[in-house]
């Protein structure tokens, strides 16, 4: 101690410091978020999902004037169907896209309600040693499991599976702006994870809400505008390594044939119209980051070679 008894600066600075972090523990504020570590070398996979759209109502839309561009630039899957029933809500299709199956889910109750065992991508990534991270729009906190505002837990659909969990609280994250946050940080640094699963908010996902203006497909068209190209423009995709894939949950009530764009510096001018569903696409993901095939993704059709993807 200082002669006196006077607590050094540098001391008393660290006694506030710690008693502001005490503070924001017992106020449960958000913990710092965890930048992804991934390797700069191995395949990566960034898969967007939109909502409720079919086919006819994005391509060649006037509303969905980037999404066309992407479309005619590089990859388009012309006769993809969600492959569930077509009256099923919306929370079927995201655990099809990430575990192989529905669970016998028809409905849209959020991640406090369906508890779901077994095997799905996230735990597959984090077993493997890699990392996974589920960047959501408008979360509230991580790994959040009720709906809150323009968030709706169905839609990031990592809080539903048990075997995540163990990573959730970390990896499972509030997306931030178009120029801050977790997203933006990992995408300027060249950090994204193995696979991320890209999250807009209810007013961004095409679908639309209560608390929400304008044309649903150009609000979500321009949306991905914004922050697509960050990703395009960036480390990771520019080593090579990066797929990117948009894609919807479903289309309407009498047909679930939704357009699915494939973005890759491999992938250049390709439309196929080999039919193709979210079955396919999880196994696509798995075999480019060497996964297991799970559920229905093991006797799906892959895309890799329709839309020339290498692991």
């Amino acid at each position: 101690m200082a002669r006196g008894g006077r607590v050094p600066g540098v001391v008393l600075a660290l006694v506030l410091v710690g008693i502001v972090a005490l503070a924001a523990c017992r106020s449960g504020a958000v913990r710092p978020y965890a930048t992804s570590t991934e390797g700069q070398g191995r395949p990566k996979v960034l898969l967007v999902v939109e909502e409720n759209r079919p086919y006819g109502e994005i391509i060649g839309s006037d509303s969905a004037p980037y999404l066309n561009r992407l479309a005619s630039t590089y990859g388009l899957a012309t006769a993809f169907d969600a492959g569930y029933p077509a009256r099923c809500p919306s929370l079927p299709a995201y655990l099809l896209l990430t575990s192989g199956s529905t669970h016998g889910i028809c409905d849209d109750r959020d991640a406090n309600r369906h508890r779901i065992g077994g095997p799905n991508i996230f735990a597959q990534v984090a077993a493997s040693g890699r990392q996974w991270r589920g960047y959501a729009e408008s979360m509230p906190g991580p790994c959040h499991r009720g709906d809150d505002d323009d968030y709706v837990a169905r839609h990031a659909p990592a809080p539903y599976y048990v075997t995540a969990q163990d990573r959730c609280a970390d990896w499972d994250v509030p997306m931030g702006t178009r120029t801050s946050g977790a997203f933006h940080t990992d995408v300027a640094h060249g950090r994204l994870p193995a696979f991320s699963f890209v999250t807009p908010d209810v007013c961004h996902d095409m679908h639309g809400g209560v608390r929400c203006f304008g044309d649903d497909v150009r609000n979500g068209d321009t949306w991905l505008r914004d922050r697509l190209p960050m990703v395009l423009d960036g480390p990771d995709y520019r080593r090579g390594n990066l797929t990117v894939v948009v894609t919807w949950d479903e289309g309407g009530e009498e047909s679930n044939h939704i357009p699915t764009l494939v973005i890759s510096p491999h992938t250049k001018h390709v439309r196929s119209a080999a039919r193709f569903t979210h079955c396919s696409l999880l196994r696509t993901m798995e075999e480019l980051l060497a996964l297991r095939l799970l559920g229905c993704a093991a006797t799906a059709p892959s895309m890799r070679s329709a839309f020339r993807l290498t692991a």
